[in-house]
């Protein structure tokens, strides 16, 4: 338990929702801790299959037709880094959002006080995973698990990225989400780039997954970040308000489903 646990916490399990639902909800959770309601912790799923870009991402690198073909929903994230793919079995995602006053200032601090919840889940499972105690080279910047390892927010097992985590930080809040590899799907990966210039041979040994080091299923898995994350915050079971979800709706359908903000990064709401 930590200092967090003072304050009202919630935590809403694993649920399937579009990517511009995905991150609204995020939004939401930001505006609903900030006016002293409960801070959130929360793990989801990305259903269609999603291609998460980072704030900054280039929209050449994406390939469009690909993604169209393929059904796979594009959808830009406030955070940077870079695209990430996601889908309802590879990919487990959760996002912790509170007040920015009542966590530390220090990014670095953050960072490891909101991914300690994450590193007891892989103990728990199993998985000696931990930050990358050192940085390695980018093998395709555009994609956020083939860029240059940090330790500031990588999380690696046995030398191979595990898991991506970025912040969101503004003045009243801090929303951090990140991705946590159940099974790796490099090819899928790769498809989503114009040319990535890298073999799906070389990305296996960059890249790896929950299954390759325990035999945790997925639900399994899943139901283990939540109870780390229930543990970390004393937060209490629960889930959205009508009204939260009456406004995370408007959210996507202002900002993250508009070709605007997905192709360009350019935001209607400010």
């Amino acid at each position: 338990m930590t200092a967090l646990s003072e304050n009202d916490w919630r935590l809403v399990r694993e649920e399937s929702l579009t990517g511009p639902m995905c991150m609204a909800l995020d939004a939401v959770a930001a505006e609903t801790a900030v006016a002293g309601g409960p801070r959130t912790v929360r793990v989801y799923q990305w259903e269609p299959a999603t291609l998460s870009l980072g704030y900054h991402q280039n929209p050449e690198d994406i390939d469009w037709d690909f993604c169209e073909r393929e059904g796979i929903t594009v959808t830009r994230r406030p955070t940077g880094g870079g695209a990430i793919y996601h889908d309802t079995y590879g990919d487990i995602s959760y996002s912790i959002i509170a007040p920015a006053d009542e966590l530390p200032s220090d990014l670095m601090e953050t960072y490891e006080l909101l991914c300690q919840p994450l590193l007891d889940a892989c103990s728990v499972m199993g998985v000696p995973a931990d930050f990358a105690s050192e940085t390695a080279p980018a093998l395709h910047e555009p994609a956020c698990y083939l860029r240059d390892i940090h330790p500031a927010h990588d999380v690696i097992c046995n030398g191979d990225k595990l898991s991506g985590n970025a912040q969101y930080r503004r003045r009243d809040s801090i929303i951090q989400h990140g991705s946590l590899t159940y099974h790796a799907t490099p090819e899928r990966t790769l498809n989503c780039f114009v040319d990535p210039g890298v073999s799906t041979e070389r990305v296996h040994e960059r890249i790896t997954g929950i299954d390759e080091h325990s035999d945790v299923s997925r639900t399994d898995a899943v139901q283990t970040l939540e109870s780390t994350l229930k543990t970390w915050a004393n937060a209490t079971e629960d889930g959205w308000t009508d009204e939260e979800r009456a406004r995370a709706r408007e959210i996507a359908d202002e900002k993250f489903e508009r070709s605007a903000w997905n192709r360009d990064g350019d935001d209607p709401m400010t």
